[in-house]
């Protein structure tokens, strides 16, 4: 338990961490991964090469620091990495390495004459409890799933039963447990873990649920990224019939009961987790305003399902935006989404819920332009497909 001279320290050491925490977590990365390979199947390495990882973790140490004498101000980010870490199953034999190469990343970038083993005996002391905090929260989430339903712990071994192509990027993979047993439903907007073995190393990665869980089987819909380890082998090696080991969906951005319009915005493979939302909001009466942002109609996936809803569901209204000419004849808008033309698409009363994800220039930009429109900030829900990052 942190004492009130250890919550003074780590408070005194804000800002440092605002202008050297990026430097630190860094170290600490490149020190963590070199040394603990066990832990390198955790972290998506294209997210270090670009530095997302480390400048997410500096933000989230960062946070934690300012708010050391009221964790509860940091609001839905504790949850958000109790689900990730859930997705890859983060265990609590990973949190004492974690710990480790933290207090020796402060003393190693701070030097010894700022990191006083006073300060790293806070520092220590403060990591401490966030570890109790996550292991705990994670440990019940990982009961619950255990118990649930069609639910389980750890690994399952998933059949890959059918691929589709839905546009020059996209494929969608279908799975389906070996055991052939029922699976965990999944909330509208969750994801689901997979570990993979790519030439030898052990890989695991996070996938937004493409479509509502019908309790028989997941899909999930992959862009291939240039250099993506992982989306590029799902692309070119995974067939029909091969086997792979899922951990069971998570994630706390879903769909929230309401009878408010709801408006799905997305950007690019942002798609995908709001086809979900959109098949569940369909069940009922809701208004439902669906805008889609592509490059082009060539990149444009799911456009002829989302098409034919529209057709079956008159409370459903389908926008499109490219931002390249071809294939513009058939879009609604060509160029970015501009504040003008959302707010011509969006229901004249803005009090809406609306449910956005893309590129993090596009949320930044889709978030600003809501505001300015006049939906309330607290119906505007976002989330990041990698390490989250301040939408400014």
């Amino acid at each position: 338990m942190l004492n009130a001279e250890q919550r003074a320290i780590i408070k005194a050491t804000v800002p440092l961490l605002e202008t050297g925490g990026e430097a630190l977590t860094t170290h600490f990365y490149k020190m963590m991964l070199s040394e603990y390979p066990e832990v390198r199947p955790l972290f998506n390495q294209a997210h270090q090469a670009s530095g997302d990882q480390p400048r997410a973790l500096a933000n989230g140490v960062l946070m934690y620091a300012r708010h050391i004498d009221q964790l509860e101000q940091l609001g839905g980010l504790v949850g958000q990495i109790i689900n990730k870490h859930v997705a890859l199953q983060i265990l609590p034999e990973h949190y004492p390495i974690v710990g480790s190469c933290l207090l020796r990343a402060i003393e190693e970038v701070l030097g010894k004459e700022i990191a006083t083993p006073e300060v790293i005996a806070a520092w220590a002391a403060a990591y401490g409890q966030l570890a109790d905090i996550l292991i705990g929260a994670e440990e019940s989430l990982y009961k619950q799933k255990e118990e649930a339903a069609g639910g389980w712990r750890g690994t399952r071994e998933f059949r890959l039963v059918r691929r589709e192509q839905e546009s020059s990027e996209i494929t969608s993979f279908y799975f389906a447990p070996v055991d052939g047993q029922p699976v965990l439903k999944a909330e509208p907007g969750q994801y689901i873990g997979l570990q993979l073995f790519i030439d030898g190393a052990e890989q695991r990665r996070n996938y937004s649920l493409s479509a509502l869980c019908d309790g028989q089987q997941y899909r999930i819909s992959v862009k291939r990224e240039e250099g993506g380890k992982v989306s590029n082998y799902l692309h070119d090696q995974l067939v029909v019939g091969d086997t792979l080991q899922l951990f069971p969906p998570a994630g706390d951005f879903t769909l929230a009961a309401s009878d408010k319009p709801l408006v799905l915005i997305s950007g690019g493979v942002g798609i995908t987790p709001t086809l979900a939302m959109l098949e569940a909001a369909l069940q009922t009466q809701r208004e439902v305003h669906f805008i889609h942002c592509a490059r082009n109609g060539a990149v444009h996936a799911f456009r002829d399902w989302v098409d034919g809803l529209a057709e079956r569901h008159p409370q459903l209204k389908r926008f499109y935006c490219y931002a390249e000419e071809e294939g513009a004849q058939s879009a609604d808008a060509v160029g970015l989404l501009s504040q003008d033309v959302l707010g011509e698409w969006l229901p004249r009363e803005r009090d809406v819920d609306a449910y956005f994800l893309g590129p993090k220039s596009f949320m930044a930009a889709v978030k600003r332009q809501l505001k300015g429109l006049g939906v309330p900030e607290q119906q505007s829900r976002y989330e990041f497909f990698g390490p989250a990052a301040a939408l400014e």
